[in-house]
C-alpha cells in the first residue's frame, strides 16, 4: 500500500535528511556512476522511494513536499492517476512501435492535440525525448529554413547540454571544456533582467530599449544569424521575467529581416506560467516552439512544434528520415502525454496555476518588506524565484546563504532547488492550498534565518 496516498500530507520528519540509507545508496552510487552527476556530501542528497501528489517518500520515511516539481515535470502532480492509468492501458496492447517507418496510431492522436493546444499556426511537429533534443530539431530546423547556420541567444539562458543545445547555453562551467567542438555560430545579447540588468544595459535607463538595441546591432555585425532562440521567462538563469514588449520587440525584429523566431518553453510550457505556454502572456506566436517537461508528467517526450511553411523545409522522407530516434513517438511516452493534457485541461490548472500563482507572489512578496536578504521576488503563475543578497547594504548576490536555505528547508521537509543566488519553486499545479501555505511559511522562516 502506498505511504501517499493522495499526496496531500505535510511533512512529516522522521529522521535528519540525509539518513542512514540515503547515505548508504548514496555511497554505493559514487562506485558506479560518473563522479559529475549526483553531487553527493554530508548534506545531501536523499534518495526517493516514492512520489505522489506534490510529495516525495524518502527511503529513511520522510515525507516531504516537492516545491519543484520533479524539476517542473509533475505538473499534474507525482504519479498522477489519469496518467499512470493511460500508460498502463497503452502497455497492455502496444508498449513499443516503429515510430518513423510504422508509426504506432497514438503517435497521429498526440501531434494532432499538440496542434490544437499550442499557439495559432503551429501545426507540425517533430517529437523527441528531451528538451535539449526539441531545441537540436528546431536549430536543424532554422539552418533548414533560413539557409543560415548561426543563432542570437541570450545570457543566462539554458537551453540543455547536448552539443547543439550547448552552443546556444550560456555559461562558462558547461561551455568552457568543449567550446573548441561548438560548431554552430552564435552571439549573444543580454537577456532583460529589470532588477539586475547588464551593465551594458544600465546605461540608458531604458533596459527593455538597450535590449532590442543590441539585438539589431548583433544581427547588423553577423550576417550568418539565421534565428534567434530565447525563453519567453528565463528559467534556471534565475526565473527572471523580461519586460513587456521584449518578445514583440523580437517578433518584429524577425519579421524585418526574414529570420526565424525560436521559443524554448521546455520549462514555462503547460501552464506553469498560468498560460498555457508563457509566450500568450505577450500574444507572440514563434515559428517554432520547443517543450517537453511537462508535456507527459513522467515519462521523456519532447517536441518542437512549428508553422507548416517552416517545417516544410525538412525534405519528404524517401524511406529515411534526416533526424530521427529509436523510440521517437514511444507509444507509452504518447499516452502519457495525451492524459496529462487531458488532466490539465480538465481539472482547469492553466487558471488555477494563475490564481495560487497570485498568492504564491504576493505572500513572498510581502515577506521581503520584512526580510532583508531578498533581493528581489519575480515569476509568473506557479514559476517564482526569490533573489537572495548580502545584507550588508552592498545588495551583491548571496549564494553562499541560498545553499544554506535550501539545506535547512530540506531539514523542514521541503525540496527546493537554488540557482545560484535565486531560489526557484515550481511546484505541481494540484497543490493543494494547504501544503502551499505550509510551504510559503516554511520557507519565510528559513529566510529569515539563513
Amino acid at each position: 500500500m502506498s505511504e501517499l496516498p493522495a499526496g496531500d500530507l505535510l511533512p512529516n520528519m522522521i529522521e535528519t535528511p540525509p539518513g542512514p540509507r540515503s547515505r548508504a545508496l548514496a555511497a554505493r552510487l559514487r562506485l558506479y556512476e560518473s563522479p559529475n552527476i549526483t553531487y553527493v556530501s554530508d548534506d545531501t542528497p536523499v534518495v526517493w522511494a516514492e512520489a505522489n501528489g506534490a510529495n516525495v517518500l524518502d527511503v529513511d520515511g520522510n515525507i516531504y513536499i516537492d516545491v519543484t516539481a520533479g524539476f517542473g515535470v509533475a505538473a499534474t502532480g507525482h504519479r498522477n492517476r489519469s496518467v499512470v492509468e493511460a500508460v498502463r492501458g497503452q502497455l497492455d496492447s502496444l508498449a513499443h512501435g516503429l515510430g518513423d517507418v510504422h508509426p504506432p496510431e497514438i503517435k497521429v492522436r498526440l501531434l494532432e492535440r499538440l496542434a490544437e493546444i499550442t499557439p495559432p499556426g503551429l501545426q507540425m511537429s517533430i517529437l523527441a525525448s528531451s528538451g535539449a533534443e526539441a531545441v537540436e530539431v528546431a536549430l536543424k530546423t532554422a539552418r533548414l529554413a533560413s539557409g543560415r547556420p548561426g543563432v542570437l541567444c541570450f545570457s543566462g539562458s539554458y537551453h540543455g547540454l547536448t552539443y547543439g543545445a550547448l552552443s546556444v547555453t550560456d555559461g562558462a562551467y558547461f561551455r568552457r571544456p568543449f567550446e573548441n567542438q561548438l560548431g554552430i555560430p552564435t552571439v549573444r545579447s543580454p537577456f532583460p533582467d529589470p532588477h539586475r540588468p547588464a551593465p551594458e544595459l544600465q546605461s540608458r535607463g531604458d533596459v527593455l530599449g538597450a535590449t532590442l538595441e543590441s539585438v539589431s546591432k548583433n544581427l547588423d555585425a553577423d550576417g550568418r544569424i539565421g534565428a534567434i532562440l530565447v525563453e519567453p521567462v528565463l528559467g534556471r538563469g534565475g526565473i527572471v521575467v523580461p519586460p513587456d514588449g521584449f518578445l514583440s520587440g523580437l517578433r518584429e525584429e524577425c519579421d524585418r529581416r526574414d529570420l526565424l523566431l525560436i521559443f524554448d518553453e521546455v520549462f514555462t510550457g503547460f501552464g506553469r506560467t498560468g498560460r498555457w505556454f508563457a509566450c500568450e502572456h505577450e500574444g507572440v506566436v514563434p515559428d517554432l516552439l520547443c517543450v517537453g517537461k511537462a508535456l507527459s508528467g513522467m515519462f521523456p517526450i519532447s517536441a518542437c512544434v512549428g508553422r507548416p511553411e517552416v517545417m516544410e523545409a525538412w525534405p519528404t522522407s524517401s524511406g529515411e528520415a534526416m533526424h530521427t530516434s529509436t523510440f521517437l513517438g514511444h507509444p507509452l511516452a504518447c499516452a502519457a502525454a495525451l492524459a496529462q493534457i487531458d488532466e490539465i485541461e480538465g481539472r482547469g490548472l492553466v487558471a488555477r496555476s494563475a490564481q495560487l500563482g497570485k498568492t504564491m507572489l504576493d505572500q513572498l512578496r510581502e515577506a521581503s518588506i520584512r526580510i532583508p536578504s531578498i533581493g528581489d521576488v519575480r515569476g509568473r503563475g506557479l514559476m517564482a524565484g526569490i533573489e537572495l543578497i548580502r545584507d550588508d547594504g552592498s545588495r551583491e548576490p548571496d549564494r553562499e546563504r541560498a545553499e544554506r536555505l535550501v539545506l535547512d528547508a530540506l531539514r523542514r521537509g521541503l525540496i527546493l532547488l537554488g540557482g545560484g543566488h535565486v531560489i526557484q519553486l515550481s511546484p505541481p499545479l494540484t497543490i493543494t492550498e494547504p501544503q502551499l501555505l505550509f510551504a510559503l511559511e516554511t520557507l519565510e522562516d528559513c529566510l529569515a534565518s539563513a
